[in-house]
């Protein structure tokens, strides 16, 4: 009998922990349950898109894609389009007029692959017509020139042409990248470029680069 009121408090305490132990797993899954399901926080570049002036997309009066001058020469005697090709391309090889005659291209659209140079466009990840409605109407021609053929900023890219047609003069209130993967450096150079060239956004165009700008990575 003495035994038996001896271990009735071990059986106690063992029953209590095990308890105490279910509790805390549950405790446990129900916190990683809600962290998993909670919004990510702002991406790292949401004040550049904040910076960016909202206001209402202007006018295409006097528009014409000649007043972007393409493709500008460069120092190499390769212009624009060709140092794009080579840049971003695998394997490319050209000839003695610069022109690309071999290699491929994996367009960051929407993932083609393209081993042929002629059937590569070249893409301004802001529109020439979406720059003029959002201030490029009042530039010098040199100026739009300088942002047609801009190499120093994410402003070109070698792609697909059904995704350079399908895109067009769209903003990103009306076309994304079909890839979505894609989603975040496309709005990260999209809002890169406009900062760059003090362009304005309308409001469809902020909101919709803040979606995208929602995918990019913590």
């Amino acid at each position: 009998m003495a035994r038996k009121r001896k271990s009735a408090p071990t059986t106690l305490g063992g029953a209590v922990a095990l308890l105490l132990l279910i509790s805390l797993a549950v405790w446990w899954a129900n916190r990683d349950q809600s962290t998993a399901s909670a919004p990510p926080p702002a991406p790292s570049n949401t004040p550049a898109l904040a910076s960016l002036v909202v206001a209402p997309a202007g006018p295409m009066t006097g528009y014409s894609r000649d007043r972007f001058p393409l493709w500008a020469s460069g120092p190499d005697s390769c212009d624009t389009r060709e140092t794009v090709l080579q840049k971003q391309g695998s394997g490319v090889t050209r000839n003695g007029q610069c022109k690309a005659v071999s290699g491929t291209w994996t367009s960051p659209y929407d993932g083609v692959v393209i081993t042929d140079a002629a059937k590569v466009d070249i893409d301004h990840v802001v529109p020439l017509a979406e720059a003029w409605r959002s201030g490029a109407a009042s530039w010098t021609d040199e100026q739009r020139k300088q942002f047609a053929n801009d190499l120093t900023n994410p402003q070109l890219f070698a792609v697909s042409a059904n995704a350079n047609r399908s895109k067009g003069d769209k903003d990103p209130a009306e076309w994304k990248p079909p890839a979505q993967g894609f989603w975040c450096t496309y709005a990260r150079d999209y809002v890169t470029v406009k900062a760059a060239y003090k362009l304005t956004v309308d409001q469809a165009e902020h909101d919709a680069l803040a979606q995208m700008l929602g995918t990019c990575p913590n």
